[in-house]
């Protein structure tokens, strides 16, 4: 039988205290804009159709039921996810909060995406507004959850812990 001194049990302990923090963090679970749609829920019946306000210059989209269908399995998920930002709020130091996008240049003045392809995503440290063009990877915690912004509705939320480039191969 072995035994273990108080020397070396303290020891032990603290040589697994001396991890480096990279290998204690959660792995994000990688996702597509596809993923946000309930399973069985095809995205051709999640578009909606709508009308121009050309007095206001913007897009008044009409979605249906499915356009509003969120995924419960991505409520409380530690993910990570791709897209673009449509900023709502900018300081000095970027944008802390802003619409996640599948792709570049969906606003009010081409129909937006349905609110189940949105996402608002907040971010304690802000993303530098010289790189508003770029496409990005935001991880962190999803809430599935429908709000309405100043830009459209959406049916998720990020709380960021990360972003960074995306990357092209």
């Amino acid at each position: 039988m072995t035994r273990f001194t108080r020397r070396q049990f303290i020891a032990a302990g603290a040589a697994g205290v001396a991890v480096p923090a990279p290998l204690w963090a959660r792995t994000a679970r990688e996702i597509t804009w596809d993923d946000l749609i309930p399973p069985g829920v095809p995205y051709s019946e999640i578009i909606g159709e709508g009308e121009m306000d050309e007095t206001n210059d913007t897009w008044n989209p009409i979605f249906d039921a499915n356009a509003t269908k969120l995924n419960p399995a991505l409520d409380g998920a530690f993910i990570r996810m791709p897209g673009y930002i449509l900023p709502l709020e900018m300081g000095a130091e970027g944008v802390s909060e802003f619409v996640l996008v599948p792709y570049i240049g969906a606003c009010l003045h081409v129909p937006p995406p349905p609110p189940n392809q949105l996402v608002l995503v907040q971010t304690p440290k802000p993303w530098p507004s010289t790189n508003l063009w770029d496409a990005i990877w935001v991880t962190g915690t999803m809430r599935a959850i429908l709000q309405t912004t100043e830009v459209a509705e959406t049916g998720y939320t990020l709380s960021a812990e990360s972003m960074e480039l995306y990357v092209w191969d």
